[in-house]
């Protein structure tokens, strides 16, 4: 990412002028000319992400003029420029003085983000395509903002990998990666072994999974001890057939992405290691496939778990929080200042809030109103759901101590949800997000596929209570 953000070289740099439907009679005013004449002849009215390429007299580009729309704060004002890199081509740009006062580095990590792809498996992928580079000017921390914006690819890289190559061993391999980056520890348990660790809702989870494709508990550990811990929990379904409750293909055809709350965790410990922020960090990752055979867990079995209680599965298409459950555990037995559990969870949540907006949940009010600051503040959508006791019988098992669907009256399906994690989560704060992790449409800036939802609030929540 470092190499789409730079102080300037050598060669030509064109500038960009941002512009808002309000500003832009005054901009007209302001350059009458040229300018304003192909602008009107191009009819170019400075709508939310239309870009006009002002040509010289010698047919380079001599100018560019972004349309901003009507935004409703100069935040998102400047986040809406990771629609830009995708709309240019290669060479250098900066972004001219406007109005509104844009915050530089805003722009660039929205540059970095906008600047995205994912080609892998293209024959294409194996050739480096030139990108339009931003010149950011002083003041700004190029290497934070290139860090944020390296976590944010991680996470997408890792939810836009298919299962074929995004198995629990690779998931490992991923997490020993950024572990030995950061001169982190790491600890793995697999297969048989988890349940001699006490982890069994994860074993019971995965254990219908090829050999090749155990399941693992992966724990991650940084900082220093005196500094306060923070867990961070990602479930990692790398792939989620729904068991014997077996999703229709449709259903199926995005589980790749299951994992995608493990992903997001590594990315937003990847972040908050890199910052180097005071704080003792545990990444807890279970990590398992949901496949059908003999062995697979069947509905009406009756699960233990790390903290004791016994679980009834109701639905074996339910087997993110049965994980999460046995991490969520181990999270309590470290004793965390603050426990962050992210999971692509429910569709219920989508039902709510659709793909963009992330439902949180959290019984701590100070944690619930920083979350929301942050939000605000860095453009990710989050919006905090009751966790309803109301709804809490729901969860009540004839034969166990709670079960795993919930019974229909309840309905609210991302809230039941939350509430079976909120039984075994820390007594600390603690807050549960349920993302989705993808684009289901392709935007500027925003491609059809994986999308890094939540971390960068969260990372500006933590940053700011704990740096």
């Amino acid at each position: 990412m470092s190499e789409l953000l730079s102080a300037p070289t050598t060669g030509p740099v064109i500038a960009v002028h941002a512009v808002s439907q309000a500003d832009w009679p005054q901009f007209l005013h302001d350059h009458a000319g040229p300018l304003a004449v192909f602008a009107q002849a191009c009819s170019f009215k400075a709508r939310s992400g239309d870009v006009l390429l002002v040509p010289s007299a010698e047919g380079q580009i001599e100018s560019v003029v972004f349309g901003l729309g009507a935004p409703a704060s100069n935040a998102a004002a400047a986040r809406s420029l990771r629609a830009l890199p995708s709309k240019l081509p290669p060479g250098q740009y900066s972004l001219a003085p406007t109005k509104p006062d844009l915050d530089a580095a805003t722009v660039a990590l929205a540059w970095a983000l906008g600047s995205y792809g994912f080609d892998r498996y293209k024959a294409s992928g194996s050739t480096p395509k030139a990108m339009a580079k931003l010149v950011v000017g002083a003041g700004v921390d190029l290497e934070a903002v290139s860090q944020l914006a390296r976590a944010c690819a991680l996470a997408k890289d890792m939810v836009n990998t298919p299962a074929n190559d995004m198995g629990p061993a690779e998931m490992e391999t991923a997490a020993r990666s950024l572990a030995g980056q950061f001169g982190a520890e790491i600890s793995v348990i697999i297969g048989d072994a988890l349940l001699v660790q006490n982890y069994p809702a994860v074993h019971a989870v995965g254990r219908a999974s090829h050999e090749s494709r155990a399941s693992r508990m992966i724990e991650i550990a940084w900082g220093r001890p005196e500094h306060p811990l923070i867990c961070l929990v990602g479930k990692g379904v790398v792939f989620d057939t729904g068991g014997l409750d077996m999703k229709p293909s449709a259903g199926m055809r995005l589980m790749k992405k299951d994992m995608g709350g493990a992903a997001h965790a590594l990315a937003l410990g990847q972040m908050i290691m890199a910052a180097g922020l005071p704080v003792r960090l545990v990444i807890l990752t279970p990590v398992v496939e949901n496949a059908i055979s003999s062995d697979a867990m069947r509905p009406g079995d009756v699960l233990a778990s790390r903290k004791g209680l016994t679980i009834e599965v109701g639905n074996t298409d339910a087997e993110g929080r049965l994980i999460l459950a046995d991490a969520l555990s181990r999270a309590c037995e470290l004793e965390p200042a603050l426990t962050i559990d992210l999971a692509t969870l429910t569709g219920a949540a989508r039902v709510a809030l659709g793909p963009q907006v992330i439902p949180f949940f959290t019984p701590d009010e100070a944690l619930g109103c920083d979350l929301a600051k942050a939000s605000d503040t860095t453009g990710d959508a989050l919006w905090r759901l009751p966790l309803w006791a109301g709804y809490e019988p729901s969860l009540d098992s004839d034969i166990a101590d709670l079960k795993n669907d919930p019974d229909g009256w309840a309905q609210a399906g991302a809230m039941t949800a939350a509430l079976f994690l909120q039984r075994f989560a820390p007594k600390g704060a603690w807050v549960h997000l349920d993302i989705y992790a993808w684009n289901p449409r392709k935007q500027p800036g925003h491609p059809l596929g994986a999308e890094a939802q939540a971390i960068l609030a969260l990372f500006a929540m933590i940053k700011g209570r704990y740096a």
